[in-house]
């Protein structure tokens, strides 16, 4: 009777390991699919429109998000874009730092408007720019981020706005990123470094932590 009860149990473990690894092997034929799927959650593109004032957050050393900012303006979509500038390296403001190198890309100054502040999340920045909109009375802004970064922060000023008693419309324009791409993030060491810093960030932030 034991032996009998014992071999039952056996094959019943033996079910379920051979189903763990087929599923094991279906995840890994399919990972392609799935970790895109993960990748392209992060992201959220309105993609341009008319606006009062494009707002480029802070964040980006390689300059992708200010040169989107400023392919805004060139385009004819805003007149100016605020730079959001929280403390840099070294003594510098990175909005000071960020204006100083799309000028050496081109990009003529007067465009750029900073705005320094000591924000140390997107949360409190969220704050800080949505009040400095207020303070210009503008009415509508393109946010432009990061792509793996437009999901989060479009959650983040949609509820800044409404803590706040109401802001201005706006529009998520992703920008580019050195290392994440929604298709291909696992493929190096720093895509998957991005993505999963992003998931951590991006689950702690809907738990309201």
């Amino acid at each position: 009777m034991f032996q009998h009860r014992l071999f039952r149990l056996n094959r019943v473990h033996l079910k379920l390991a051979l189903s763990l690894l087929a599923l094991l092997l279906v995840l890994f034929l399919a990972r392609n699919v799935w970790l895109s799927a993960l990748g392209s959650a992060l992201v959220h593109d309105d993609g341009p429109a008319q606006a009062d004032i494009a707002l480029v957050l802070a964040g980006d050393s390689f300059g992708h998000r200010l040169s989107r900012g400023a392919e805004m303006v060139k385009q004819g979509y805003v007149p100016r874009v605020l730079v959001s500038g929280p403390a840099g390296f070294y003594g510098a403001n990175e909005a000071d730092a960020a204006i100083g190198w799309a000028v050496r890309k081109g990009y003529p100054a007067e465009w750029f408007v900073a705005v320094p502040h000591t924000a140390t999340s997107t949360r409190t920045e969220a704050g800080v720019m949505l009040s400095e909109m207020r303070r210009r009375n503008i009415h509508s802004f393109l946010l432009v981020t990061s792509n793996f970064h437009t999901g989060r922060a479009r959650r983040i000023y949609l509820r800044a706005e409404r803590e706040m008693g109401g802001g201005p419309s706006f529009r998520v324009v992703a920008s580019s990123d050195e290392y994440f791409s929604p298709d291909s993030w696992w493929h190096s060491r720093d895509g998957r470094k991005t993505a999963l810093l992003e998931w951590i960030k991006t689950v702690t932030s809907l738990l309201g932590i």
